[in-house]
């Protein structure tokens, strides 16, 4: 158990009230992002859908690491479907933001060994 955390997950439907299988696949979707970054410190999921004839179902999923808040939208006819178009696109919000942190690692890394 160590190194382990409990990563904070809100999940908020507009105007209806979600079902148990959906929050469910929405709370799995978000755990297995920490498989890509372990230093998510919050997650929030938000459902709504547009009323029209054909009704669109959004996803938003906002994630709360150090220091930023990386934000996904996902628009389709079903909400599982939103989920992961609003997944894909966090997840490569996830690796730049990551990528940025290791490169400040090394540029701090290369200013250290510059003053030795």
């Amino acid at each position: 158990m160590k190194g382990e955390y409990i990563m904070n997950i809100k999940i908020t439907s507009r105007h209806f009230k979600p079902h148990a299988t959906l929050t469910e696949y929405a709370e799995k979707a978000i755990e297995d992002l920490s498989h890509f970054y372990d230093g998510i410190i919050k997650a929030e999921v938000i459902f709504s859908y547009e009323k029209s004839h054909d009704s669109v179902k959004n996803a938003e999923i906002s994630l709360t690491v150090y220091g930023t808040i990386l934000t996904g939208i996902g628009s389709s006819e079903e909400y599982e479907k939103s989920i992961d178009i609003a997944i894909a696109k966090i997840k490569t919000r996830l690796k730049k933001y990551k990528e940025k942190l290791h490169e400040k690692d090394r540029k701090g890394v290369r200013k250290i060994c510059e003053k030795e």
